[in-house]
Order: structure tokens, then C-alpha cells, then sequence
């Protein structure tokens, strides 16, 4: 433990403790301190809440150096000028001089007036891109193909019609008398084509017709199978959906009964799928299903022939085609082709007759070709 701190005061007057002097001398030292009683006068002491206590504070700062002196102030203990610490040097004004005011107060000279505004460039108005806007579960259908097709189609549930005028020629030319009255859908005139862009992308080839649609229900592959004797494609993680609108388009055109895809490696309907499919879409059943390998197995029990279609196949198509039982074709993406699973479960792997110079066939190619080939027979 530390020894006692020593109290603090005066100190006494004695051998070796006469008055001091210095820098350190100041109020409260040596004999001068003492009151007229003899007692030496309480130390001083400072509170940040209560100030002082004590005597009198100190009229000199630490060291014996006079206190810093406030703004405005003469030297150290005199007084400001008016008695104010803060008041107005004599002869001194703090108003601006004349000319010099503030623009918009009293005395200020009048600002030049200003030129007319230019006028701003024609924008669309925004209400209408907020109402083109699809909700949620719809889509824009664009084209007139798709939009035809999609106005041809009861199961197809319709929310808007956007025509100009010479598309509206159109669609009444290509289908039956009657048609807009009978899906009770009021047909929007569009006069500015600008209007398309700020709902379909800029590449949309849109032809002037634009429909908001909701995707179509769900179908089961066994009421495919029996609703159609063609044969099934079965893609395996085709994700592009203009690839997938165009198999539609080719499955639609050879006869085919369905395109099955993944439930989540498969592009949902989007405008983009629809204007590649140019109505097919609504023409082929879309079905989708969770594991592609059950779904093979299921189509085998059905008796129907599973051939997965590769480049390095023994086989060709033509060769290996059955002539008395339905056939199920299967292909894989681009990338990767068929994965292993698929390979292992399909009957047998066949290849289409290209030049040994071009390694492979975009996928929407070698679905057109393997139906054209099925259908020949």
C-alpha cells in the first residue's frame, strides 16, 4: 500500500520554508496569505457544476499569466468598449453599405429578368407506362402470330389487347368474324408505336399487336399420351427460351404430342418464348414435370421406345427408329448434352448423319430434323 497523501494547504513558515516566489507564487502562499485572524485561508478549489469555493478566484491564470482575454475585449481587466463584452466598437457600423443588399429585401436593386424557359422534349406520359406494367402471374405476348394463336385458344385466359391500327387489319383478315367480340376483350388503339418499349424489350419485334395474357394450366403427360399418338420430346435442362419456343414451333409442325421439360431447369412462358413458338405455343402441350429419369421409366411401362439423341452414338435415328411402337426422343442442352442419369435410362443412344466437319447441331436444329425424321416414316 501507498503512504497517506500529505493533505494539501499552506505551508508553514520555517527552516527551509519561507515565502515563495516564481512562477508558482500566487494567492493562497506564503505569509502574505494569512487573514487578519491569523488563519491561513481554506484552499482554493474548483467545481465544474458550482465554480469556485473558497476565497476569492484568482485574478491571474496559471503561472502568473494574465487570463485569456474574450473577443471584443481591451487588454486583460479592462472593459469592453460600452461596458458589454460583445458590444460595438465606437464607430463602427454592421449594416451593409448602400447598393449592397441582399437581392429580394428592402433596397436591394431588382434582379434583370430572366428569358423564357425552353420548352422540354415530348416524353410519353407515364401513366401509361405504369399501367402497361404486368401484374403478377401474367406476361406480354407480342406478335401477331402468337397474339392470333393466343386469341384462337379457350384455355387461354386474356387481360388486354394494345392494336395499332394496321395490325388490327390484320388479325381481322387472318381470323374468324367475330373473334374479339367473343373473348369480350376491348381492343386498345395504340397511335404511337414508343408506347410498346416501355413494357417489351427493345429488340421485340413486336408488329404492332401486344397482348396481356396469364400463363396457360397445367397438364398431366397422361392425359397427353392419350389425347395424341405422336411422338413426346423430352428436354433435358434447355433453359434458353427462344430454343424452346422453336422446338414448340417444329414439334407443332411434324405432329408432335407434347414437350416435356423441367419443372425448374425450363424457361417459364415469357413473350420472348411465345413470339419464338409463333403459336405454337398454344397448339403443344407444355408439360412439365419434376424428375426427367421417372418420367422416362413411366413412358417405357407405357410401352413407348425412349431414344436419347448424342453425336457420339453408334447408331443413327433412322436406324434405330421402331416402326411399330411410339417413340419418346430425348435432348439434352448444348453445353453438356445429356447428363448420365438420362444416358442410363434410355433405351438406346442414337445420332443424327452430319459432316464429320461440324461437331454438333443447335438443339432447336436437331429437334426439327429428328421429327422430320420420325414423321417420314
Amino acid at each position: 500500500m501507498s503512504p497517506p497523501r500529505r493533505p494539501h494547504g499552506p505551508r508553514s513558515s520555517g527552516p527551509g520554508n519561507g515565502p515563495q516566489s516564481g512562477p508558482h507564487a500566487g494567492p493562497g502562499f506564503g505569509p502574505s496569505a494569512r487573514s487578519a485572524s491569523g488563519q491561513p485561508p481554506r484552499p482554493r478549489a474548483f467545481d465544474g457544476k458550482r465554480g469556485w469555493s473558497g476565497s476569492e478566484a484568482p485574478s491571474e491564470g496559471r503561472g502568473g499569466r494574465p487570463p485569456f482575454p474574450k473577443p471584443g475585449a481591451g487588454p486583460a481587466g479592462s472593459p469592453s468598449p460600452g461596458g458589454k463584452p460583445w458590444a460595438k466598437p465606437p464607430g463602427k457600423s454592421w449594416s451593409r453599405p448602400p447598393g449592397d443588399a441582399r437581392p429580394g429585401r428592402p433596397g436591394a436593386e431588382p434582379e434583370a429578368p430572366r428569358g423564357p424557359r425552353p420548352p422540354r422534349a415530348a416524353e410519353a406520359p407515364r401513366r401509361d407506362a405504369a399501367e402497361d406494367r404486368a401484374p403478377a402471374n401474367t406476361f406480354w405476348m407480342h406478335g401477331l402470330h402468337a397474339v392470333g394463336a393466343a386469341l384462337l385458344n379457350p384455355k387461354r385466359r386474356l387481360r388486354r389487347l394494345l392494336l395499332t391500327a394496321e395490325a388490327e387489319a390484320a388479325l381481322a383478315a387472318r381470323l374468324p368474324p367475330g373473334t374479339f367480340a367473343a373473348r369480350k376483350l376491348g381492343v386498345e388503339r395504340v397511335e404511337d408505336r414508343v408506347r410498346f418499349h416501355s413494357f417489351l424489350p427493345e429488340d421485340a419485334v413486336h408488329q404492332g399487336a401486344a397482348m396481356l395474357v396469364e400463363p396457360l394450366p397445367g397438364v398431366g403427360l397422361e392425359d397427353v399420351l392419350e389425347a395424341s399418338t405422336g411422338p413426346v420430346l423430352l428436354l433435358d435442362q434447355v433453359t434458353d427460351p427462344r430454343n424452346v419456343g422453336a422446338i414448340l414451333r417444329s414439334a407443332a409442325a411434324f405432329g408432335a404430342a407434347a414437350v416435356v421439360v423441367q419443372d425448374r431447369h425450363a424457361p417459364p412462358e415469357t413473350g420472348a418464348l411465345a413470339r419464338a413458338a409463333s403459336g405454337a405455343l398454344e397448339l403443344v402441350p407444355m408439360v412439365r414435370e419434376v424428375n426427367l429419369a421417372r418420367t422416362i421409366r413411366g413412358m417405357q411401362d407405357r410401352g413407348i421406345w425412349v431414344l436419347g439423341l448424342a453425336g457420339e452414338a453408334t447408331r443413327t435415328l433412322a436406324e434405330a427408329k421402331p416402326a411399330d411402337r411410339r417413340v419418346g426422343l430425348v435432348l439434352g442442352a448444348e453445353a453438356g448434352g445429356l447428363r448420365r442419369l438420362q444416358r442410363e435410362t434410355v433405351d438406346e443412344m442414337v445420332r443424327l448423319p452430319i459432316a464429320e466437319d461440324v461437331e454438333s447441331l443447335n438443339v432447336a436444329a436437331a429437334a426439327a430434323v429428328a421429327l422430320y425424321e420420325l414423321a417420314r416414316a
